[in-house]
């Protein structure tokens, strides 16, 4: 232990594990087990943490469907001096999960509000993908309907930035099929499940072959799921043919990164605008 200390009147936004406990922050446990109270998505689950780590702490349930109307207790209590942690049931707070209503109240009325950093599924996946990380965008939870998930795919159709969202394992079949609808099957996509924990897969592959991998193996369709897609690129239509048969040649030898650099020092041109082809001719 440190000598941290929470300070009074303050909302501390803490994330926990995703998955394996293991990757929770010694200052998260030092916040949870300092506070007056903690805010929980669900007390049930987070009962289940703070027994983990032998914490004993006062909890209140804190939800999308009671947010705005705690919102001003919370403020009375920070007001009162006490110290409050806000959790979600896994992963950082606020990211597709509730608490923002509470925070941008607090903030609007001049509390202190502290982040304690940890795991993000979102990042974990995207730090793991193989796709462009120098600029992404992350979607939240893509709709449950094919009719109203395509509208929101088509609506990002010309996105050239990486996407991440978030989505339930057991529709990834139908996901998957308006991707190939929408996106065209050979859109590289990666499927990140259950992570940090027992059954962990990363999966990195074309739409459609994705497609014919979670027909396979129904085991995939279970747990949750981070989807990233790459972001749309003109690449292929744009690029010389020779500067294309090169990177080929290069990819017979060389890892799709340092056959981008070796391509693009040759032809003069930016290494990322050949990441995506790179991947693409890796799968095929």
């Amino acid at each position: 232990m440190t000598d941290f200390q929470v300070t009074p009147g303050s909302l501390y936004v803490v994330s926990t594990p995703i998955g394996n406990l293991g990757d929770i922050s010694q200052r998260a446990i030092e916040v949870l087990s300092q506070v007056d109270l903690i805010a929980c998505e669900d007390t049930r689950h987070t009962q289940k943490l703070l027994s983990a780590f032998s914490i004993k702490a006062q909890t209140f349930s804190l939800h999308d469907h009671n947010e705005r109307q705690r919102q001003e207790q919370i403020g009375n209590w920070l007001n009162e001096g006490k110290s409050i942690a806000l959790v979600s049931d896994a992963g950082t707070p606020l990211i597709s999960d509730p608490g923002y209503h509470i925070v941008n109240y607090l903030r609007q009325n001049e509390h202190k509000v502290v982040p304690i950093p940890g795991a993000c599924a979102a990042i974990a996946a995207l730090s793991v993908a193989g796709l462009p990380t120098d600029r992404f965008t992350f979607e939240g939870f893509l709709p449950s309907k094919s009719g109203q998930r395509q509208t929101v795919l088509t609506s990002l159709k010309d996105e050239s930035r990486t996407m991440v969202f978030y989505d339930a394992p057991r529709r990834a079949i139908d996901t998957i099929k308006d991707i190939v609808e929408v996106l065209s099957g050979d859109r590289l996509v990666v499927i990140a499940r259950e992570l940090t924990k027992t059954f962990e897969t990363i999966h990195h592959d074309t739409a459609q072959n994705l497609l014919e991998w979670l027909k396979e193996d129904p085991n995939q369709l279970k747990g949750e799921m981070v989807l990233i897609i790459a972001g749309k690129t003109a690449v292929k239509d744009e690029l010389p043919p020779e500067i294309k048969n090169t990177l080929a040649i290069l990819l017979e030898e060389l890892p799709p990164k340092k056959a981008c650099a070796v391509a693009a020092k040759i032809y003069s041109v930016k290494k990322n605008a050949l990441y995506n082809l790179a991947l693409s001719m890796k799968s095929e």
